[in-house]
């Protein structure tokens, strides 16, 4: 009887694959991943520039990496 795993690093070690739970304990360190620039808190006192603000975020998601670009 074989067994498989869910979480394997290929030979050569150029892909990881996680099929399970990655846990990351709160002590870790992660390297090599992008922070996002920063959002300050909205001071929007209207819809208009509530919508800004959003819109913004969504940007610096986008440019991140964190967030899939719009589609033409």
């Amino acid at each position: 009887m074989g067994y498989n795993t869910k979480n394997y690093t290929e030979q050569g070690g150029e892909k990881t694959v996680i099929g399970g739970t990655l846990e990351i304990k709160d002590e870790a360190t992660v390297v090599g991943l992008s922070l996002i620039e920063n959002q300050s808190k909205s001071t929007a006192t209207t819809i208009e520039d509530l919508v800004t603000d959003f819109n913004d975020l969504l940007s610096k998601l986008k440019t991140a990496g964190l967030m899939v670009d719009d589609t033409p």
